[in-house]
């Protein structure tokens, strides 16, 4: 696997609840980081040797501010190229924008992108994202916006690369936009789905980290934990076609895993994460480890 990129999910909490969110992030939602286990995890990414960027993430990063400040302090000190995905919540003023994201060049930090659509405001682009494009590239920063079209049935597969990051397009149909956004929609029949259309499984360029040390080929299919065994031999030991989740994915997609496991399913879905993923939530309790963790999932959320 010759992996560049780790993304660091730092926390599940978030201050929305977007019915798209493939995290199920919330204002209920549980799961962040210690400042120890951070550190612990970039120097493991740095010991792996090819993985050059660092991408902080949530959920809502900017909501643990300090141990986010820190991260990338260490990160870039590493030599990691640093970026943050976030909603702009904290950009009330442009004056504020600027006390939040100084510290944060200063740092090292590289890039920010910020989500801006209608399922985080009123308007596509929000005053909140307006304010951190304004100020950003005043710091030095690149910045990008991401930007997730209403529903309108499945985006066009066509139209995008398998293993690059979310950048905007419409609904992919997995987490919390497979239970809250399918109703309406459109649907084909499940045979239809013989790839995974988005993520490259067999040799990904970038894989998500989670706060209980979980890491993602996608969103809720885990290939090992870096709290349980270090980074460097879960990557070397990783061999796709194996995985009892990847694999099935790799040679006939979605609906290779639903023909593999299930024995009964609906007939028809509006795309191939939404085959995918309502798969594995009947498949957790098979394999517990590779789905995982409850907050990918939809469980995990206190205070309701």
């Amino acid at each position: 696997m010759n992996l560049t990129g780790l993304h660091i999910l730092l926390t599940y909490t978030c201050n929305y609840e977007c019915d798209h969110c493939f995290v199920w992030g919330s204002p209920w939602q549980t799961g962040v980081f210690t400042m120890a286990q951070l550190k612990d995890v970039l120097y493991q990414a740095r010991e792996v040797g090819t993985i050059t960027e660092i991408y902080f993430e949530g959920g809502e990063a900017f909501l643990y501010y300090p141990l986010l400040l820190e991260g990338v302090r260490l990160a870039s000190a590493l030599g990691f190229s640093v970026g943050i995905v976030s909603n702009g919540y904290w950009a009330t003023s442009e004056e504020d924008a600027c006390q939040w994201l100084k510290p944060l060049a200063q740092a090292g930090l590289k890039s920010i992108d910020v989500s801006s659509d209608l399922f985080h405001g009123k308007a596509l682009e929000t005053p909140e994202s307006q304010r951190v494009l304004a100020v950003a590239p005043m710091l030095g920063l690149a910045t990008g916006t991401i930007t997730v079209d209403a529903p309108a049935g499945a985006r066009d597969p066509d139209e995008w690369e398998p293993g690059l990051p979310l950048s905007g397009g419409g609904v992919m149909y997995r987490g919390r936009a497979a239970v809250e956004l399918v109703e309406g929609q459109p649907r084909q029949h499940w045979m239809s789905f013989p790839q995974c259309p988005y993520e490259n499984l067999e040799n990904p360029g970038r894989i998500h980290l989670d706060p209980f040390g979980n890491l993602h080929l996608c969103q809720g299919i885990v290939i090992g934990n870096m709290f349980n065994q270090p980074l460097k031999q879960i990557l070397a030991h990783f061999e796709p076609h194996q995985h009892p989740i990847a694999g099935p994915l790799i040679s006939s997609g979605p609906t290779g895993l639903a023909m593999r496991y299930l024995d009964q399913h609906e007939q028809e879905f509006v795309d191939a994460c939404h085959l995918c993923y309502t798969a594995r939530v009947h498949l957790r309790n098979r394999f517990p480890d590779l789905l995982a963790p409850d907050q990918m999932y939809g469980g995990g959320i206190q205070g309701r």
